[in-house]
């Protein structure tokens, strides 16, 4: 669960399906995707859960 301040990030979950964020938006994403940066503007994100385990086994 994010806000995103600045900066475009990429998500695609593993079932196929397919976002873009960025400025402005809030976004809830579930386990069992992979994001990353679009462009060259650092992705800032505000984060309320989710990081605390985040690439931990």
């Amino acid at each position: 669960m994010g806000y995103f301040v600045s900066g475009r990030m990429k998500v695609v979950m593993d079932d196929g399906e397919e976002m873009e964020y960025g400025p402005g938006d809030f976004a809830i994403m579930a386990p069992g995707h992979d994001t990353w940066t679009v462009g060259d503007e650092a992705c800032v994100v505000i984060d309320w859960q989710g990081f605390a385990n985040y690439a931990k086994k």
